[in-house]
């Protein structure tokens, strides 16, 4: 069976399974089982997708963000690409068994991925007029005639031009929708995984425009339906793959991870600071980035990045080059530290809610350079601040620029299957089960290496297999041999 995925970059589930304008959904509900997904920790993009197409958890792929130590150094941090990631993916399945599959856009794709089909890059993708972003080559220049310009991204989407956005976002998706339509359409596939950045794109920039808890919701605003006009269309763009799709086919829409509304931002280098974990030289004297700071690394014991959530590292003695802390107080330090972590208030003096995790203790392996630990303010209500100067702990600003939402650690799944014994709503199920269910359904087999379960298993599924008389055939032959 044909495996057809239309990954959601953080669709929110509370919308798109309440929305009762979205037929297309509507039906596909009616047809399968659908229900929240859990994301990995942490749940964003990179690795959240691979996670996914791999079954295997952020700190088996070694993977742990879009950024990552390369080494133990002060200043070893690198962008992850399609090659920080090499374990065997569904693709890689499909391939050993002799069929094509086309990607468009699944994080990390860049450079394309040379698998055996079609690979087109996603969104960090440098330039896609001057790089070659297409696996094989010939597709790119296709893509550029069926669109004017294919475009992976919005260039420049963290802005207060929310106009200019809200065309820019959808643009994008059309023609990133004519092109994946084309291919569904023109060229052989057995396995097909399609990844729309335009909702991730949509929902951090109009998060406040719609949700009325936002901190920075503004009643009447000229922006509050641009989220639901976004989710209107891509249900026309599913209604319109549910043509192209016969009745064999196995249908995924599936999120990486939710959405949920940003409160603010903790600073957290700020707080290290003056906790007297973060030593520097010469205190700024305007916001500066961590990488700009002047640090005392003889005298620093810890130090975080930013982003929607925390990687904190401690500075250990024997294994960064100016090691504070002793080898032998590393567990107790940094169980002191989490509990710091776990005690901080928001800026009103009320618990924060924030979680806490230690790598080896969410993760089945702990590959290449993990953070000491992983921190979600209030429960990634809050963001993480990287910058040191802002004078407060709390603040509004976003040190990348604007940004209404924050990831939630649920996303969203709904899938159609002919075989699928599931019907209706169904809770439990995790991001890495995507990967062994979709295989188990279509008759493939489930590499070992996968850590989810098969939703499936043992669910009554009509799938590939020996009937009863082939069995009883197979049964006598093998008594003749004298092996039963």
């Amino acid at each position: 069976m044909k495996i057809c995925i239309l990954g959601l970059d953080c669709c929110a589930p509370e919308i798109i399974f309440h929305d009762e304008r979205l037929t297309n959904i509507r039906r596909l509900m009616d047809a399968g089982v659908w229900g929240p997904l859990e994301s990995v920790i942490p749940p964003i993009t990179v690795p959240a997708w691979m996670c996914m197409s791999t079954s295997q958890d952020p700190g088996s792929l070694g993977v742990y963000g879009f950024r990552n130590r390369t080494d133990h150094s002060y200043s070893g941090l690198g962008f992850a690409n399609s090659k920080s990631i090499t374990a065997f993916a569904m693709w890689d399945q499909v391939a050993r068994e002799g069929k094509k599959s086309i990607l468009v856009g699944v994080p990390p794709g860049y450079p394309p991925r040379k698998i055996n089909g079609i690979s087109v890059g996603c969104f960090l993708t440098p330039d896609t007029v001057k790089d070659e972003f297409t696996h094989p080559s010939e597709i790119k220049q296709k893509l550029h005639e069926l669109t004017g310009r294919y475009e992976v991204d919005v260039e420049g989407f963290r802005t207060d031009k929310k106009d200019w956005l809200k065309n820019a976002i959808f643009e994008m998706s059309r023609k990133q929708w004519t092109a994946v339509k084309w291919l569904l359409r023109n060229q052989a596939w057995d396995y097909f995984h399609y990844v729309d950045i335009g909702m991730d794109r949509v929902h951090h920039g109009f998060w406040d425009s719609y949700d009325p808890k936002h901190v920075q919701h503004v009643p009447g605003n000229p922006f509050q339906n641009v989220i639901p006009e976004y989710y209107q269309w891509i249900d026309s763009q599913v209604g319109e793959v549910l043509e192209m799709l016969d009745g064999e086919t196995i249908l995924l829409l599936v999120s990486d991870h939710g959405a949920r509304r940003l409160d603010g931002g903790f600073v957290v280098n700020e707080w290290l600071v003056r906790e007297g974990l973060l030593v520097l030289d010469e205190l700024p004297t305007q916001v500066t980035p961590l990488a700009k700071l002047k640090v005392n690394w003889a005298k620093t014991k810890v130090w975080s990045e930013g982003g929607y959530y925390a990687r904190v590292f401690l500075n250990v003695q024997g294994r960064e080059p100016q090691g504070v802390i002793p080898q032998a107080e590393y567990e107790r330090f940094r169980d002191e530290l989490k509990a710091k972590f776990e005690a901080l208030e928001d800026d009103k003096g009320k618990p924060l809610g924030t979680l806490v995790f230690k790598p080896e203790e969410i993760y089945k392996q702990v590959r290449n350079v993990a953070p000491d630990l992983v921190v979600h303010f209030g429960a990634l209500a809050w963001r993480s601040i990287g910058g040191v100067g802002y004078g407060r702990l709390h603040v509004q600003e976003n040190d990348t620029g604007p940004d209404a939402c924050n990831h939630a650690q649920f996303g969203m799944f709904l899938l159609a299957a002919p075989n699928c014994p599931l019907h209706g709503e169904y809770t439990g199920a995790k991001l890495l089960d995507i990967a062994p269910t979709l295989l188990d359904l279509a008759g493939y087999e489930i590499p070992p290496s996968m850590q989810g379960r098969s939703l499936v298993a043992g669910a009554g599924k009509k799938g590939p297999g020996i009937d009863p008389e082939s069995e009883k055939i197979v049964h006598d032959r093998l008594a003749g041999l004298g092996y039963v």
